[in-house]
């Protein structure tokens, strides 16, 4: 087993992988990807698993090294990567060599990378997956963000090609589509109105776990306190400070402020690859509608992977 060495580590460098299933009732969310379809892209470059696990990283990468022979890609955003000072391209896979080092710096228009690497990262399953939840402490490495030092095992480099996306991949555009949430009727048709007509902006306040929206206040006539329940992905609460939070991969299972909306499932990673300072707007749908666009972006996700195009052969490649 080979192990992938931490050099340099961004601020929020995680082991992530689809997340954990079955155990809301626990009070362990899902945790996973906060762009599930970059992880995914990432790792069929590289000949893994959708499965298997990544790095993620918010804002910068880092630098790091092999003990042996790997396939590794960058995906979620335009950055600059090099090994040995050599440029990489993004959304494509390339082989990087035991001595060599692969620097992955800043992204450029979204907040959420990627790094896969033939074979996965091997860190110890906790609850049946091995992504990071930094709230609770599992998973990953200890539970925490990554670190200089750090050292992780790899699974086994299969023989596979070198890929690259053959079609271009880019988010949709437009506002954030929404479906009514569960405390829809605690608000009246102005907070409705200022709700769905004017623009809000991402704030610095935001992580894993959930991010705050600055705009019009949202009031609820009802109160903004209520007896506890669950909250999924998306579900945005509104405290009385009129600020909508938006919960994210790490949310809580439950909370106790009304939920005005869900953000539906089709642009949650839109909206989590949002800039801060950004300006974002909200549209209704109904669930029928938002479960017919979730269709339609995982087929065409499907398209992309199943589209993904060989490069040819470098003259650098490891023989096998």
């Amino acid at each position: 087993m080979t192990v992938l060495h931490i050099k340099q580590a961004g601020p929020m460098l995680t082991v992530q992988d689809l997340g954990r299933t079955g155990l809301m009732h626990l009070g362990v969310s899902g945790a996973g990807a906060m762009d599930l379809m970059s992880m995914l892209i990432g790792n069929r470059l590289v000949g893994n698993a959708d499965r298997d696990a990544t790095l993620e990283f918010a804002h910068v990468g880092g630098a790091f090294e092999v003990e042996a022979p790997v396939r590794f890609a960058v995906t979620g955003g335009a950055v600059d990567i090099t090994v040995d000072g050599e440029a990489r391209h993004g959304w494509e896979s390339h082989w990087l060599m035991p001595g060599e080092v692969l620097k992955i710096g800043a992204l450029r228009q979204v907040v959420w990378g990627y790094l896969a690497i033939s074979g996965g990262l091997e860190t110890p399953k906790v609850l049946e997956a091995r992504s990071t939840h930094l709230r609770s402490g599992l998973g990953g490495v200890d539970g925490r963000r990554l670190a200089i030092g750090d050292r992780l095992p790899l699974g086994e480099t299969t023989q596979a090609p070198l890929l690259a996306l053959r079609k271009p991949f880019s988010r949709s555009g437009g506002p954030v589509r929404v479906v009514p949430g569960p405390q829809a009727d605690h608000f009246d048709a102005a907070a409705w109105k200022n709700f769905l007509r004017e623009p809000f902006h991402v704030t610095p306040s935001r992580d894993r776990m959930a991010q705050v929206l600055d705009g019009p206040a949202i009031h609820a006539f009802a109160g903004h306190d209520i007896v506890s329940d669950g909250t999924v992905a998306g579900s945005i609460q509104v405290p009385s400070s009129g600020r909508p939070i938006v919960l994210m991969a790490e949310r809580q299972t439950t909370g106790g402020y009304p939920k005005i909306a869900t953000v539906a499932s089709v642009d949650l990673a839109r909206l989590a690859q949002t800039t801060t300072g950004s300006a974002i707007r909200f549209k209704s749908v109904s669930q029928e509608e938002a479960e017919d666009l979730l269709i339609a972006r995982n087929e065409a996700l499907a398209d992309i992977l199943t589209s993904l195009e060989e490069k040819p052969l470098r003259m650098d490649a490891p023989m096998r």
